[in-house]
Formats: C-alpha cells, structure tokens, sequence
C-alpha cells in the first residue's frame, strides 16, 4: 500500500522575506519586459508583504490593489511607484547591457 504525498501549489509570495530577495524576484521580473508578467511579480511582492498593509501604504483600495496587479491590466506608472513605496523599495534605471563592443 502506497502512501499519499500531500503537496499544495508553489506561491513564490512564501520565499519573498527579506528586502534582498524581492529586489532580486521584481528585477528578474522587470529583466523580461512584459508589462503583464511585472504587474503580477509586483502582485506577488504585495501579497508576501500583505496586501491590505501594502493597500493602505499605497493610498489605495485593496480591490483595486488587486485588479492592478492581477497581470491581466497594465496598471499606471503612478500605481507602480506607490505599490514599490509601501513595500519599501524604489524605481531606478540602469544601462541596458549591450551585445556591441565597442
């Protein structure tokens, strides 16, 4: 008689602990370039830090919260910026590497 292994679905928002690992999760996110696919990512950050707390930080309603970054809206560079405000982190740019030398 085999023995049933009880697994539940993997959410990336349980490993999102420390400042250093959601800055690596939405810059691998960002590194991408699909709007939908960065929405969700900063989605996940929310939930991992609480997304009625990030709401709240943010100036928004938990509902729209969640709309905006369902990774089915491309929500507003304002939205971004508050959602990455609440849950302690900043927008910044950085030379995008080129496969020219020289």
């Amino acid at each position: 008689m085999s023995k049933k292994i009880k697994t539940r679905p993997y959410d990336s928002a349980r490993y999102l602990d420390t400042p250093e690992a959601i800055a690596a999760y939405l810059t691998e996110a960002l590194e991408t370039e699909d709007s939908s696919f960065i929405a969700a990512a900063l989605g996940t950050v929310a939930r991992a830090k609480g997304m009625s707390g990030v709401a709240r930080k943010a100036g928004l309603s938990r509902e729209n919260l969640y709309r905006s970054l369902d990774g089915q809206t491309k929500p507003e560079l304002d939205t971004i910026i508050r959602v990455l405000g609440a849950v302690g982190l900043t927008l910044s740019a950085s030379p995008k590497p080129s496969s020219k030398v020289g």
